[in-house]
């Protein structure tokens, strides 16, 4: 599935929606390094953008993004409307991230 069909939108402009699939989600859970940890708490005393968890949390998204992608594929979706992401922390220094949307087959408009 290309990429470009997946959206945070209702539709997809100048496609129209042929048939909606149903729900489609990826799920990761994960938890920090004991070292992850300790280098993002030394990060927090200089300040500023703590890069060790701004990479976890992007590889993280992408995972389950890709995992969604794979989903919507398996029910032989060609697009990904209304997608979304949550997060949940399942227990200290454990989240649980959820990207989830609506699978449908779309076809060019007329």
């Amino acid at each position: 599935m290309n990429p470009h069909m997946v959206t945070t939108a209702l539709e997809i402009e100048g496609y129209r929606i042929a048939r909606n699939l149903g729900l489609v989600r990826g799920i990761i859970v994960r938890s920090r390094s004991i070292l992850g940890t300790i280098g993002a708490s030394l990060q927090t005393i200089v300040g500023g953008n703590i890069t060790l968890l701004t990479n976890l949390c992007e590889q993280t998204r992408e995972q389950s993004f890709d995992l969604m992608m794979e989903h919507a594929q398996q029910l032989g979706a060609n697009a990904v409307v209304a997608v979304r992401y949550d997060a949940t922390e399942v227990m200290q220094g454990v989240t649980e991230v959820l990207c989830y949307g609506t699978a449908v087959v779309v076809e060019p408009k007329s």
